[in-house]
């Protein structure tokens, strides 16, 4: 009897050790992320996924919403906020709106250009985006990623993700989550 109540201790002490290393994971992760989503002075930039601070942006062309052709480097010169999205995303619904406030109030003041590029191929369809769009007032440029290329060339795996690209077309930061507008606006303001 002693040795199945040693072995079934040895056991709890494991399965405790394996519970304690998981929960001290996950709440590194949580304050990173709480870190990120208040807009702290943490870099974060992804060091294990997408594009490093600094790197140039890869160029693409694709077609937006509209029926226009867009290609990133016609950019060059203006500061570029690059939103991966898709209209059944949660998240995503609840930055949109930011977004088109800071687009509308200061995107111009502060030479931004915003690219809210619609993961497509991972989307529900083009007149759901239509929809969304109006739903929204977007008006800034929708490039449609309908092979999903462009999203995987910028690991935009969770989403919303966005790249926010200075003058030059350089990498600056790259935030995962949902932006409010107090976050854009700082996030431009430490840009050159």
């Amino acid at each position: 009897m002693s040795k199945k109540l040693i072995g079934l201790t040895l056991v709890a002490v494991l399965i405790g050790v394996a519970i304690a290393g998981v929960v001290k994971d996950n709440i590194e992760k949580t304050t990173e992320f709480d870190n990120i989503a208040l807009g702290s002075d943490v870099d974060f930039l992804a060091t294990e996924q997408g594009l490093a601070k600094g790197e140039m942006a890869p160029d693409f062309e694709l077609t937006t919403l509209d029926g226009k052709r867009v290609k990133l480097s016609d950019y060059k010169g203006k500061k570029v906020i690059l939103n991966f999205w898709a209209t059944w995303c949660p998240p995503c619904r609840a930055e949109m709106p930011h977004m088109q406030a800071y687009y509308e109030e200061q995107a111009a003041s502060d030479n931004v250009e915003i690219l809210a590029v619609n993961l497509t191929k991972e989307d529900h369809g083009l007149e759901k985006i239509k929809t969304f769009k109006e739903e929204y007032g977007l008006s800034f440029p929708i490039p449609m990623d309908e092979k999903g290329e462009i999203g995987s060339l910028y690991q935009a795996v969770t989403i919303p993700t966005s790249y926010i690209l200075d003058t030059q077309g350089r990498v600056q930061t790259k935030f995962v989550g949902p932006m409010d507008q107090a976050t854009i606006e700082n996030i431009i303001s430490t840009m050159d």
